[in-house]
């Protein structure tokens, strides 16, 4: 395994923590928001932004307009259902979510959500090195590589590892200020 290999695979769990944390609400309206809502569209599971023309024509307010007006309770069931706690309402064309200001609780509450989310990265992170030291393990049991070089090889990984954690930490701290600012 080399180590940009590696390398990409933790800028992938980097990536993929700060896509979850752009599903966390911070107070304005973000079409973001509604990036992880599916939609049970004739039997399958779509993405609503598949389904509909998501717009933020003010800082508390995301209109959804789904391309099939018949579609329209099915996307409105879906918001209500999902985990952002926003009521849809809708006017027979068009959904719209007003989004109320956050109070300090429901801050708190984001802010350990978004833990939660930078703990799933580190996770990803830590695998990705497990993985890779498992390798370079191996490599030197078939003798494919000296200790030496596994043991270098070894330390790379850590120091890759360690740079990617402090990298989701300071993400992390970013958005818990970005929550918590009123």
């Amino acid at each position: 395994m080399k180590l940009a290999e590696i390398e990409s695979s933790m800028q992938k769990a980097i990536e993929s923590t700060q896509w979850s944390f752009n599903t966390i609400r911070t107070g304005r309206a973000s079409t973001s928001l509604l990036d992880r809502i599916m939609v049970e569209y004739y039997g399958t599971p779509t993405p609503l932004k598949s389904l509909a023309s998501i717009n933020t024509p003010d800082a508390s307010t995301i209109t959804i307009q789904p391309f099939d007006r018949g579609s329209l309770s099915l996307v409105e069931k879906s918001i209500s259902m999902s985990d952002i706690g926003l009521t849809p309402s809708n006017d027979g064309s068009v959904i719209r979510l007003n989004i109320p200001p956050l109070t300090s609780d429901r801050r708190k509450e984001l802010v350990k959500v978004a833990s939660k989310y930078a703990e799933e990265g580190k996770v990803a992170v830590r695998n990705v090195r497990r993985d890779a030291v498992d390798a370079v393990r191996k490599q030197e049991k078939s003798k494919e590589v000296s200790e030496d070089e596994a043991r270098d090889l070894q330390d790379q990984i850590q120091k890759l590892t360690d740079k990617y954690i402090a990298r989701i930490d300071e993400i992390l701290a970013e958005k818990e200020k970005d929550i918590l600012t009123v």
